[in-house]
């Protein structure tokens, strides 16, 4: 006669541990894939370079001239192509996701005695620290092309996180689209296509008092401006406390409407 096994139950607080430590564990993962695809890294690190060089010295010239006087272009680029780069990164878990699932790898880890939770939490939290490799990054070419800070270190590091903010708000979305799709080259397209409009019809490379009837209402209440505008202020001033503000409703808006849909998503996938 054979004796079935007892069942384990944790308190509550045991699986929240469990949890914490299963998230670490998914999101090393991840990290991972950058150390042992080298190229990858090197790819993704070359792309916001290539966009920082191209925008100052090709089109800094003939946008420079619309800025307000005294105001230098690398110093109006540098908040606005961080929040494009970030917002670029955000869409890598799209195609991540939807490998995992084409792949079957999604129906094995919830065969594992793991926290459900950790495959997206780990996806988020290795997301988050390459978006903050990412800033960093951007911050140092900005200092090479002559971008400096204006403001206190607490108003700089305040930029740095609402960046990231941003960024962590988007993964939704992309994790979302990533759980929605059939395939990862669709994966690839629907994960960047929509980011484009958001970026480039905003404040991020261009005053949007240039922009035409239309556009221009558009970009003002696009969350790309109102983050680049937010980190604008921080780091050069004046500070505009509306624009955090706006910057943070923006971010906590877009992750309680999406992140309870990825979450859904993953557990019909």
């Amino acid at each position: 006669m054979s004796v079935a096994a007892p069942a384990i139950s944790f308190s509550p607080g045991a699986k929240l541990r469990r949890a914490f430590a299963d998230s670490g564990v998914m999101a090393w993962r991840y990290l991972m894939h950058y150390i042992r695809q080298p190229d990858l890294l090197f790819f993704s690190t070359v792309q916001p370079i290539m966009f920082v060089l191209l925008f100052n010295y090709v089109f800094g010239g003939a946008i420079g001239q619309s800025l307000v006087p005294g105001v230098d272009y690398a110093d109006f680029l540098i908040p606005g192509i961080l929040i494009q780069t970030v917002a670029f990164a955000s869409s890598t878990p799209a195609v991540s996701m939807a490998k995992d699932k084409q792949e079957g790898i999604a129906d094995r880890f919830r065969s594992l005695p793991m926290a459900r939770s950790a495959v997206l939490s780990g996806r988020v939290l290795a997301d988050t620290v390459y978006m903050a490799y990412t800033v960093l990054l951007l911050i140092l070419i900005g200092f090479v092309i002559g971008f400096r800070f204006q403001g206190s270190f607490g108003e700089a590091a305040l930029g740095f996180l609402l960046a990231v903010l941003f960024g962590v708000a988007l993964l939704w979305i992309s994790i979302l689209i990533g759980l929605s799709v059939k395939n990862v080259e669709t994966a690839q397209l629907a994960g960047f296509i929509w980011l484009f409009p958001l970026t480039f019809a905003s404040s991020a490379f261009v005053p949007v008092e240039t922009l035409p009837e239309g556009l221009r209402q558009f970009a003002e209440w696009n969350p790309v401006t109102i983050f680049v505008d937010a980190v604008r202020g921080l780091w050069l001033g004046p500070v505009d406390y509306q624009d955090i503000w706006l910057s943070i409703a923006w971010a906590v808006a877009l992750t309680v409407i999406f992140a309870p849909l990825g979450v859904w998503k993953y557990r019909r996938a």
